[in-house]
C-alpha cells in the first residue's frame, strides 16, 4: 500500500453513540482504537471547543502547540483563544478496557450529561452532548448548498 492509502486507513472517521458512566468515563469504538494502536498510542488530550469536547492523539496535538509556539501569540484574541483550549486541556489515557475518563470541567464546558455522539474529524474526534449534537449538526437543505460551495476549493466536488 502506499503512504496515502495507509494514510487514510488511519483516520478517525464516522459517528457513533455512548453512554457515559456512572464516573464520567467514555467508551473509545474499537474503529478509533484501532487508529490509535496503529498510528499512535493510548494517550490523548482533551480541550474544550465551543459546544463539544475535541479529543486528540498526544502526537496531533503536539503539532498544534508547535505551531501555536512557532506562530506566537499574534493577537490577543488568539491569545485568549490558546490560554482556554490549552489551560482547559486534559491529558488521559486509555484504560485496559479501552474508555477513557472525561474529567468533570471539561464535561461541564462541554455541556456533556451522559448520552453522547462521537464524530470522527480524521486527525481527532469530538466529543458531543446527543442532544446538543442532533440541535447543532442538522444542515438544511439550502444551508447544505452555501456550505458545498465553500468547500468546492477543497476538492469535495
Amino acid at each position: 500500500m502506499t503512504e496515502g492509502v495507509l494514510e487514510q486507513i488511519n483516520s478517525f472517521r464516522g459517528s457513533s453513540e455512548h453512554g457515559l458512566d456512572s464516573k464520567g468515563r467514555l467508551n473509545i469504538p474499537a474503529r478509533f482504537k484501532d487508529v490509535l494502536s496503529r498510528k499512535y498510542d493510548d494517550r490523548l488530550l482533551i480541550t474544550p471547543w465551543r459546544k463539544c469536547l475535541r479529543i486528540y492523539p498526544l502526537p496531533e496535538w503536539a503539532r498544534i502547540e508547535y505551531a501555536i509556539l512557532s506562530r506566537g501569540q499574534q493577537n490577543a484574541k488568539t491569545a485568549k483563544l490558546v490560554r482556554h483550549l490549552v489551560g482547559n486541556s486534559a491529558e488521559v489515557q486509555l484504560d485496559k478496557n479501552g474508555r477513557i475518563l472525561l474529567p468533570i470541567t471539561l464535561r461541564t464546558m462541554g455541556n456533556i450529561d451522559k448520552e453522547v455522539v462521537l464524530l470522527g474529524m480524521t486527525t481527532f474526534f469530538e466529543v458531543w452532548d446527543k442532544e446538543i449534537h442532533l440541535a447543532e449538526n442538522i444542515i438544511a437543505d439550502d444551508e447544505f448548498d452555501d456550505l458545498a460551495g465553500e468547500c468546492s476549493d477543497l476538492g469535495f466536488f
